[in-house]
């Protein structure tokens, strides 16, 4: 476990639906890594886009923002996990995990693990037959970590980085 770390009760967690409220603690987690710091804007107030981007992943029925929360503290750990109808695969639904992240006190714990395993099994509730993530390939703890979960690296995936509004504020 991390210095500083203070253990959690990976049993304990109660797994829901995030609430602007928790955007905060979102944020720092999202931020709290070499990758994160560069891209994320952990200030307070919290620039309207988090703000805007909560609000349209609230709306959405086939996206939902999950929080981890300890007994007795705040927010944990989060994942953002999204529902994905294919034509693919006989029409069937995939679920996509991004964003996940655990508070660094709280990590080597059992909340990642926690967390993933609840995402599997909602997949499973939403009648998905995938669940499917990425993770940077810098990121070689995550990967391993994942694996370690069952996941398998069966493909190679690309993204195209798509150039903000020069107008944008972040």
């Amino acid at each position: 476990m991390p210095s500083g770390s203070h253990p959690v009760d990976a049993a304990a967690l109660l797994f829901r639906r995030a609430t602007r409220d928790d955007l905060p603690a979102i944020v720092a987690m999202l931020a709290d890594d070499p990758l994160g710091a560069l891209r994320e804007a952990n200030a307070s107030p919290l620039p309207n886009c988090y703000h805007d981007a909560f609000d349209a992943i609230d709306l959405d029925p086939n996206i939902e923002l999950v929080v981890a929360q300890a007994a007795g503290s705040g927010v944990v750990g989060v994942l953002q996990l999204s529902f994905i109808p294919n034509i693919s695969h006989r029409g069937g639904w995939r679920a996509l995990i991004e964003g996940v992240r655990v508070a660094t006190e709280s990590r080597s714990g059992g909340v990642g693990r926690q967390l993933l395993s609840w995402a599997v099994e909602r997949a499973r509730q939403r009648g998905c037959l995938m669940v499917q993530l990425t993770s940077d390939k810098t990121r070689s703890d995550a990967i391993r970590f994942y694996e370690g979960l069952g996941f398998v690296a069966s493909h190679e995936g690309m993204k195209l980085h798509l150039p903000r509004d020069p107008g944008d504020q972040v």
